[in-house]
């Protein structure tokens, strides 16, 4: 049980009727979740707003209403109303679960790419260095041994809170979260007093209908995490550097290429070999250091140069910062996978034009002898994305395997026609085959010496909806499926 007095006791509020006096028994903002003696926040979705539903949420037993707008309410019950639901959701939350950020270092990463390899690379790095971390992020949330597939990047405030809570609880030391514009701009995070913040770059993106109506409203949702932050840690070679800190009220360090940046990335060298591809460079500025990284590519420098800064600020010694540097992975965003020593397969979630074409190009500057793309593109989602799409393969790579990705209610076939209109538009060879084991078995078969290969799309998901139906399918499963089955075959 939580008084409600001791809820309240951060938030602006106005009592329209009855009493804060007393205790509830728990906080809910969703009606299908309402039991006896309960606290319930009003919330307005796009779809559902419970303001709507008071008299069905009062009947199932809720004894406290918090609404953005007076609504009728029978005796016994007490209204409050705030001037944003969501916003009071956030620190209600946190008083429910006894601020369980407080008694933690929160470090949360914003930007439009470089946010989830980020995060793990900072999570990994600083447990090898003997702290204990958890995160929370777009592929899952970590929590001591437990890993809960994430539904949003950055979710629900009370979901936040309980984790943070859970975490305090299994001794983490840290959390490491991703924290996404629409996080943001619906105060899923207000209130958290954040450790570090963190910018890793800024495209246009998320901009539209139910998202951000500009690219101005989308920096603006960016820039409130460096009003909340201890401490910035921001890319100053990102062209929206200015904008996004402007109004900062943290102290703020830089990393990047330029000579302004407090860690400084130089004399950066492209490492190929067989069944390898790599960067070396060094940093110099407020530290001097030789960093190799196992991962391709200049965006790559800029991830490793974030967990480096933020690493200095937990005194992680350079030797355990190198060692872990040279190991760290993350699921499904440039994960080689070991297949043969001529060629080498990978598995990205490249799924929209803007982050197929930075993989491509990255890939490119290896010198592959051929730049191989397999890909889908999602059902029930813009054909402009799929027309992109297959522009950029085409462009780009040497050959394009189209396949099927999560085709939800559309025929896969239906999907790869529109990716093919966007291949039309450049000389790029392309083959279709529709099921994507048959694809990858196609990719791995046909692979020749030099060969750099990229199944896009489906990155760390483990699954293939079809008609309202998740089905398991996971990449690294299929691959090991097709090695067998070629291994049978050549007998």
């Amino acid at each position: 049980m939580r008084t409600v007095t001791k809820l309240l006791e951060r938030l602006d509020y106005q009592i329209i009727k009855g009493s804060i006096e007393g205790e509830i028994c728990a906080l809910v903002y969703d009606s299908r979740k309402v039991v006896e003696g309960c606290m319930f926040v009003c919330v307005k979705g796009a779809a559902y707003d419970s303001h709507e539903h008071i008299e069905e949420i009062v009947e199932k037993g809720a004894r406290v209403i918090v609404a953005q707008r007076e609504v009728e309410v029978p005796d016994g019950v007490t209204l409050l109303c705030v001037k944003d639901t969501r916003y009071a959701l956030s620190l209600l939350s946190a008083a429910y679960f006894d601020y369980p950020a407080q008694k933690m270092k929160v470090i949360g990463i914003t930007g439009t790419k470089g946010k989830t390899t980020t995060t793990f690379m900072v999570k990994e790095i600083l447990e090898h260095a003997g702290y204990r971390v958890g995160l929370i992020g777009t592929i899952e949330t970590i929590i001591g041994e437990q890993h809960i597939p994430a539904d949003n990047t950055t979710p629900e405030s009370y979901l936040i809170q309980e984790y943070f809570a859970q975490m305090v609880k299994a001794g983490c030391q840290i959390c490491v979260m991703e924290v996404s514009s629409q996080g943001l701009m619906m105060h899923r995070t207000a209130g958290i007093p954040f450790e570090i913040g963190i910018f890793t770059n800024l495209a246009p993106d998320h901009i539209g209908p139910n998202e951000h109506e500009s690219l101005e409203d989308y920096i603006a949702c960016k820039s409130l995490l460096f009003r909340q932050c201890k401490t910035g840690i921001a890319n100053v070679d990102d062209e929206h550097f200015e904008t996004v800190l402007s109004g900062h009220t943290c102290t703020l360090e830089t990393i990047g290429f330029s000579e302004k940046a407090d860690y400084r990335a130089s004399e950066m060298e492209l490492v190929g070999r067989p069944g390898y591809l790599g960067v070396r460079y060094h940093v110099s500025g407020k530290l001097s250091m030789d960093v190799e990284i196992d991962v391709p590519g200049r965006f790559s420098v800029y991830n490793s140069l974030v967990a480096i800064a933020v690493c200095e600020h937990f005194q992680v010694k350079e030797s355990d910062l190198k060692e872990a540097l040279k190991v760290v992975k993350t699921k499904g965003r440039i994960e080689m996978v070991k297949v043969s020593d001529d060629f080498i397969l990978m598995i990205d979630y490249a799924h929209n034009a803007m982050s197929l074409e930075s993989l491509l190009l990255t890939l490119k500057e290896y010198h592959p002898k051929r730049l191989i793309c397999l890909f889908g593109c999602g059902g029930n989602r813009s054909k402009l994305r799929r027309y992109e799409m297959g522009e950029v393969s085409g462009r780009l790579a040497d050959l394009t395997v189209i396949t099927s990705d999560n085709p939800r209610y559309e025929e896969p076939q239906e999907i790869i026609d529109d990716i093919k209109i966007g291949m039309a538009k450049t000389d790029g060879k392309y083959v279709e085959i529709c099921d994507r084991k048959e694809a990858i078995r196609y990719v791995i078969a046909h692979g020749q010496k030099g060969d750099v290969i990229v199944l896009a799309g489906k990155g760390h998901e483990d699954y293939q909806e079809i008609k309202g139906k998740k089905y398991p399918m996971d990449e690294r499963i299929l691959i090991q499926e097709v090695l067998e089955e070629l291994s049978e075959e050549k007998g």
